[in-house]
């Protein structure tokens, strides 16, 4: 497609990402039904560009009041730089010498709202949290897209072995720093065409997810819950940590995210998965098994603020409202998910949001009205899952706490409990 045209189909898209109506994921997916003759590199473009303009929306929306033309035009052209061959070829001369004026503006002289990118609620309760200069290491990080992370499924192979295969493949990889299955790779590979991933050896799954899982302790034989399962990347994990024995329920209200377990579970190798649809927390599919499981993994619903590079668009759709909305919701799942451990059974609570509300304050009302749990150190209980460096992810009260400009992984907070024997 010649880049005039790529750079048309792109202000189309922003016009319809810009309304913020539906998650920007949603929306892009629609625009690709639409459009079903466009390649997979056209795919990309289209989508990258997108989510450039939600990261910087602000300052972009700000900047392109200078040029002329569609809006949406003049945002995709700002998003476009880095890329200047096809520029060249997609603009014309008044565009050309309006970006290069854009270009020369000194960004650290203007309002701080431009430079973060974020509703002033979601800056200054940031900006509380971590300080003026985490803050702007945190902006940074932010800005830009998140690495793919996978995890190595020990049913079917070892992590070096993965690793290897994928090196020879020409694909650049490590190991992540903290997660025993984990393994980074650099750039997008076309990993769904790989025997690696059609043999279920790896699955798709931040570092941070990773680590979630290993905080439940997961044994072989136990009977576990995961009670907020969705498409279930940390169903995956658990099960393979119980080595594909015991009783895995995979818990949901939504039919449809377990629906897209199925093609996943049959990869991995897995026969110790139950996938449960459930009403709500008060199901009587969860009373039937009250005081009978070892281990509950609750992934709370939550504000997602914490995967803001994968999904830019939330810090525009999320509200105050919405975080006090969140907590009570939270907070129910959490009472209802506790009744299902039995003495000595470990309940573990998380989310990806950034939030103390969702957090730290769910955890603190959960332990003054549950006298009958103890809080467990997350390093602890980290190191015995065969996590590194636990003591780098863990707070003064125990809790983990992961951070993208720190971590390398999205926002993520767990806390784990022990109920009294």
């Amino acid at each position: 497609m010649h880049p005039q045209a790529l750079l048309d189909l792109t202000g189309a898209l922003l016009r319809d990402i810009q309304k913020l109506d539906a998650p920007a994921d949603t929306l892009v997916s629609l625009f690709f039904r639409k459009h079903k003759t466009l390649g997979q590199r056209e795919r990309h473009a289209l989508a990258e560009t997108a989510y450039a303009v939600l990261r910087q929306r602000l300052l972009w929306q700000h900047l392109a009041q200078s040029g002329h033309g569609p809006m949406e035009r003049r945002l995709a052209i700002l998003a476009w730089q880095g890329q200047e061959h096809v520029l060249k070829l997609a603009i014309t001369p008044d565009e050309a010498a309006w970006l290069a004026r854009v270009n020369a503006i000194d960004r650290t002289t203007l309002p701080d709202k431009l430079r973060h990118n974020m509703p002033d609620w979601l800056a200054n309760n940031l900006r509380l949290q971590l300080g003026t200069d985490d803050f702007w290491a945190f902006v940074d990080t932010m800005s830009r897209g998140a690495p793919l992370d996978l995890r190595a499924n020990p049913i079917k192979a070892k992590r070096e072995a993965i690793l290897e295969a994928l090196l020879a493949a020409g694909i650049p990889a490590t190991i992540t720093p903290y997660s025993p299955w984990g393994i980074r790779i650099d750039g997008k590979p076309a990993l769904q065409k790989m025997d690696l991933y059609t043999q279920g050896h790896v699955e798709v799954q931040d570092e941070g997810s990773q680590l979630l899982a290993l905080m439940t302790g997961a044994k072989r034989g136990e009977m576990v819950v995961d009670f907020c399962a969705g498409a279930g990347g940390k169903t995956l994990a658990l099960g393979a940590m119980m080595r594909n024995t015991g009783r895995l329920y995979a818990f949901d209200i939504s039919g449809h995210r377990l629906e897209a377990l199925k093609p996943r579970l049959a990869r991995s190798g897995l026969s110790n998965v139950y996938p449960t649809q459930i009403v709500h927390e008060r199901d009587d599919r969860i009373k039937r098994l009250a005081g009978k499981i070892d281990r509950v993994l609750v992934d709370a619903p939550c504000t997602g603020l914490g995967t803001l590079r994968r999904n830019p668009d939330l810090k525009w759709r999320q509200s105050p409202k919405a975080v006090e909305e969140m907590q009570k919701k939270q907070i129910a799942i959490l009472n209802s998910a506790a009744r299902l451990l039995k003495p000595g059974g470990r309940l573990v609570y998380a989310t990806c949001s950034l939030m103390p509300a969702e957090n730290e304050v769910v955890a603190e009302l959960f332990s003054q009205e549950h006298q009958d749990f103890v809080q467990l150190d997350a390093r602890e209980v980290l190191e015995q899952g065969g996590v590194t460096q636990a003591e780098s992810l863990v707070t003064p009260a125990g809790h983990l706490r992961l951070w993208p400009h720190r971590h390398a992984t999205d926002g993520f907070y767990a806390v784990a409990w022990e109920r009294k024997a």
